[in-house]
C-alpha cells in the first residue's frame, strides 16, 4: 500500500472512529428529552389561533420542566407550520417522525385532525419500533372518536356532539328561543355541528324553528355581511356557530356593524380577537361553552390557575391563558408516563386509557372505550357584570351561566378500537 492510500484509510478509521462515539452521545441527549410536535397553522388567517396554541404548550412545558421535567427528561415543544392543510401535516408527521419526536399535537381543524389519526395509524403500523402518539386538543368532529377512533388518538377537548349537549339542554330552559339560524365553516366540524343541533333541538324544544342553516369555505370569507342578511331576513333570535379564529371574529364583527339583534350560541367567543370584535355591542348577547374561562378562579379554589393566567397574559402582552385543555393534556400525559415509567409510546397510550385527573372543576376522566376526554362544562355570557378578569382589554368579560358536570356532557360512542398486544 503506498503513503497516498494509508493516509486515507486512517483518515477513515479516525472518522468511523469519531462517529461510533458520537452515536452514544447523541443518543443520550436525545434519550434526556421527550420532544412533542406541535402541529397547527402558524402562517395564513388562523395564524394567530395557532401561535396562541403553541405559547400555551412553551409555557406549560416550562412550567414542568422547572418542576424537574417528567422522569427526570425536558419536554421540548418542536412547532410545525401545517397551513391549515391536511396534506402538509401528512407531511409534517413524516418529518416529525425523522426528527425523533412520538409525540404530536393539534388542534384547529378537523379535516387535519381525520388527516392526522389515519397517518399515525398508518405509520404505526409499518413502524411499530418508532410509534407516535397524537394528542388532540381542539379538533372536534365526535367521528374521530366514534366509528374513525384509534388507539393512538387521545382527545382533550369535548366533541361537537358533547358540546351541543350542553347548549341544547341549556336552550332548552330559555323559553324566549322560538327561530334559530345556524352558520359554521364548511368542513366535518362545521357540518357535524348543522347536524346534530337540529337532532339535538327537535328532541329538547321541538317548538323551536330552524330559521336558516348555512354552511361557508373555510378562511375565505371576508366580508360576512351577506350572511348576516340571511339571518337578518330570517327572522332569527338566536345564532349558533361553531365558528372559530376570525372566521368567527369577522362574522360576528359584520353583526355588530349591521346592528344584528340576535343571541349568539358559540364555541370560542372568547378566542383571540373575537371579545375585541364582539365589543359593548355584544355584551349579554354572547355565549360560549368551555371547560374554562377566567373568572371561574373567582368561584373555586384555583389558586394555581390563577397564578398562571396572570403570569401568562403578562409574558404574552395581553394574550389571554384560554386553553386550559392543554394544562388537561399535558398533567395527564405527565401523570401517565409516571404512571407507565416510561416514555415509550405504548406504555404511556396504554397508562393513559381510564386516566383520572383532578381539576379545580371536577374530575377529568380519559375514557377507555373511545380516548374522549369527560369533563366539566360551563356556559358563560359575555358581560359587563362579570367577576375580575375582562377580556381583550374591552372592559367586559365572562361570567358563568351554568355548569354541566362530566357525566352530563357525555354522549354514546360507537367505537371499537383495535388495541395494539405488543
Amino acid at each position: 500500500m503506498n503513503s497516498y492510500r494509508r493516509l486515507v484509510c486512517k483518515a477513515l478509521a479516525g472518522v468511523g472512529l469519531a462517529a461510533a462515539l458520537a452515536l452514544p452521545m447523541i443518543g443520550s441527549a436525545a434519550d434526556d428529552t421527550i420532544k412533542i410536535g406541535y402541529i397547527d397553522p402558524l402562517s395564513g388567517p388562523f395564524a394567530n389561533v395557532g401561535d396562541a396554541g403553541l405559547k400555551h404548550f412553551k409555557y406549560l412545558a416550562e412550567r414542568i420542566n422547572a418542576d424537574g421535567g417528567i422522569l427526570g427528561k425536558d419536554v421540548e415543544i418542536i412547532g410545525y407550520d401545517n397551513k391549515s392543510s391536511a396534506q402538509e401535516s401528512l407531511q409534517i408527521l413524516r418529518e416529525a417522525a425523522d426528527d425523533g419526536v412520538h409525540y404530536v399535537t393539534q388542534g384547529n381543524g378537523s379535516h387535519v385532525g381525520g388527516a392526522l389519526v389515519s397517518g399515525v395509524e398508518k405509520h404505526n403500523r409499518r413502524n411499530p419500533d418508532n410509534r407516535i402518539v397524537y394528542l388532540n386538543y381542539a379538533a372536534v368532529d365526535p367521528a374521530l372518536t366514534d366509528e374513525k377512533c384509534s388507539f393512538w388518538h387521545f382527545r382533550f377537548d369535548a366533541n361537537s356532539a358533547m358540546k351541543l349537549q350542553a347548549i341544547t339542554d341549556y336552550m332548552a330552559e330559555q323559553k324566549n328561543i322560538k327561530k334559530v339560524f345556524l352558520i359554521n365553516m364548511d368542513y366535518s366540524h362545521g357540518q357535524a355541528i348543522s347536524r346534530i343541533a337540529k337532532q339535538m333541538l327537535k328532541e329538547k324544544r321541538p317548538d323551536i324553528e330552524i330559521v336558516g342553516d348555512v354552511l361557508h369555505p373555510v378562511g375565505k370569507v371576508k366580508d360576512f355581511s351577506p350572511y348576516v342578511s340571511q339571518i337578518q331576513s330570517s327572522g332569527a333570535d338566536t345564532v349558533i356557530s361553531g365558528n372559530w379564529g376570525n372566521d368567527l371574529s369577522l362574522l360576528v364583527k359584520a353583526g355588530s356593524q349591521a346592528g344584528l339583534d340576535v343571541d349568539w350560541y358559540t364555541y370560542y367567543a372568547g378566542g383571540l380577537g373575537t371579545p375585541t370584535a364582539l365589543g359593548k355591542a355584544g355584551a349579554g348577547h354572547v355565549k360560549m361553552v368551555t371547560e374554562w374561562q377566567e373568572n371561574l378562579v373567582e368561584q373555586y379554589d384555583a389558586p394555581e390557575l390563577r397564578e398562571i393566567l396572570e403570569e401568562f397574559e403578562d409574558r404574552y402582552n395581553g394574550i389571554e391563558f384560554y386553553y386550559l385543555r392543554v394544562k388537561t393534556e399535558m398533567d395527564m400525559l405527565k401523570k401517565a408516563m409516571e404512571k407507565a415509567g416510561s416514555v415509550e409510546p405504548l406504555a404511556v397510550a396504554m397508562a393513559m386509557e381510564g386516566m383520572t385527573l383532578d381539576t379545580p372543576f371536577g374530575t377529568a376522566t380519559m375514557r377507555k372505550q373511545d380516548h374522549q376526554l369527560l369533563q366539566p362544562l360551563f356556559i358563560s355570557t359575555f358581560t359587563e357584570d362579570y367577576a375580575k378578569y375582562d377580556s381583550e382589554g374591552t372592559g367586559i368579560g365572562w361570567k358563568m351561566d351554568a355548569k354541566l358536570d362530566a357525566a352530563e356532557t357525555s354522549v354514546e360512542s360507537s367505537c371499537e378500537m383495535e388495541r395494539p398486544s405488543s
